[in-house]
């Protein structure tokens, strides 16, 4: 059985006071991967924004509210030009939620099962409920044999579908892909669980042949599996129909398997999408978890979780503190989620989603295809709006983009929010640098046919 890989931290920027502007932070020590620092455990107190005592005549000089006020407004301005930029990481940044500004006053809790109320009566649950059960009817389970919340994040998603698949095989064998969010790999660590990595084909997909072998080498044990709707870096869908027909293959009866199906952005696109395949409780699946910060474009990381009801007994607990009683992950939540979701969830609905899908996939081949046409590798999944390409050399170039990177591979993510302008005046700079950095004939764009295919590969071997 392998072991799980540590994950490590990633504080490769800092904010300086005067502008706010993302610079490299040079490490002392740390692990490089491709000579760039990556740094473990950096003091950056030097660079934060310090919190000051206010001096005795700050009320009548107004000085600490003026100082403030300055801050904010560069902070404010900064994040304007870092979201013009904004490229490589699955957000959609395109909403207006200015009517829900009144309910900023209140600490809104949602404490316990959101399906139970608790003696704090400043909550959301019936905002809370009310999107759970849209995302039920989406994914094909009736009200009375779900359970879910709404989490903080993606990460707490997959870290409760990965507990409750544990609880109920509490000598299960995790299983995940290669290509699996960090946060599976995470569980496993926290968890203390067994983890075997499942090699990927070169689009990002688990093999199923290799999970085949490594299930039969473990056939005495029950099997726990994340299937992926959208890997990180290659935005691949693992093929559930056949990750359930290979545990069928392997003697794994419905009874001695649990699946966790990992949705953080493509959960949500897919059932949009005709020719997709349908992810629903109707099939044998234990759980699904998506991101409410991603798709959706809500403005905090919030995310939905559900699971079968028959499953959830094993995990939750009285907790006479609340009069309620808890099965989730974290203990307080936030309430203001909830309220953007259902408000994001009526002014779209179904088909305002489906018509973001279909220009989300739509702008990503013409991202595709004007790389290409500036002989420029790049990879687009069937599925995906995540477009893959030859990682840029200048660092300054990803920061300025914020693109994320992986060995030599680099990816745009295109959300709702990325305009075909956004797309040209990206492709348009990286074919201006590139003119500049490959400029001499000794240094030459590389070869990644080994990341997606030497298809897809436009180097001087495959072009």
């Amino acid at each position: 059985m392998e072991a799980v890989d540590a994950v490590p931290v990633h504080l490769n920027g800092k904010v300086a006071i005067e502008d706010f502007d993302l610079t490299v932070v040079e490490a002392e020590s740390g692990d490089k991967q491709n000579g760039r620092e990556i740094v473990l455990g950096r003091n950056v107190h030097t660079t934060c924004l310090e919190v000051t005592e206010p001096e005795a005549n700050d009320e009548s000089t107004g000085d600490k509210e003026a100082y403030m006020a300055s801050v904010l407004a560069r902070y404010r301005k900064n994040l304007m030009e870092r979201t013009k930029h904004h490229l490589g990481y699955p957000y959609n940044l395109d909403f207006d939620y200015g009517a829900l500004g009144q309910l900023q006053h209140f600490s809104i809790n949602n404490l316990g099962d959101p399906f139970i109320e608790s003696n704090y009566g400043v909550h959301s649950r019936q905002f809370e409920v009310g999107v759970l059960d849209w995302f039920a009817r989406l994914w094909e389970i009736e009200k009375s044999e779900y359970w879910g919340y709404i989490t903080n994040c993606g990460t707490e998603g997959n870290l409760h579908g990965i507990l409750v698949g544990r609880e109920v095989f509490p000598d299960g064998i995790l299983y995940a892909s290669r290509e699996s969010h960090y946060s599976v790999f995470k569980a496993a660590r926290m968890y203390r669980m067994g983890c075997v990595k499942v090699d990927c084909l070169v689009s990002g997909e688990i093999n199923c042949a290799d999970f085949k072998v490594k299930l039969l080498a473990n056939k005495d044990k029950p099997a726990i599996i994340n299937v992926n709707i959208g890997t990180t870096v290659k935005g691949a869908v693992d093929d559930l129909d056949l990750v359930i027909q290979t545990l069928e293959e392997s003697g794994f009866s419905q009874d001695r398997f649990y699946i966790h199906c990992d949705g953080a952005l493509f959960g949500l696109m897919m059932p949009f999408v005709k020719r997709a395949p349908k992810v629903t409780f109707k099939k044998p699946i234990g759980s699904v978890s998506v991101s409410g910060h991603k798709f959706v474009g809500c403005p905090m990381p919030c995310g939905v979780q559900i699971t079968r009801m028959e499953h959830i007994n094993v995990l939750s607990s009285n907790v006479e503190y609340l009069a309620s009683r808890d099965a989730t992950i974290m203990g307080s939540r936030n309430g203001h989620a909830p309220i953007f979701l259902w408000y994001t969830l009526n002014r779209k609905g179904y088909k305002g989603f489906q018509k973001e899908v279909q220009k989300c996939l739509r702008n990503a081949y013409y991202l595709k295809d004007r790389l290409r046409d500036a002989g420029i590798s790049a990879m687009l999944n069937e599925l995906s709006s995540t477009v893959v390409f030859e990682r840029p050399i200048d660092e300054d170039f990803v920061r300025r983009w914020q693109l994320a990177c992986q060995g030599n591979i680099a990816h745009v993510v295109v959300m709702p929010s990325v305009t075909i302008e956004k797309l040209d005046d990206f492709v348009n700079e990286l074919v201006e640098k590139r003119s500049t950095w490959y400029q001499d004939e000794k240094v030459r764009p590389p070869c990644i046919a080994a990341d997606i295919g030497g298809q897809n590969c436009s180097c001087d071997l495959h072009k």
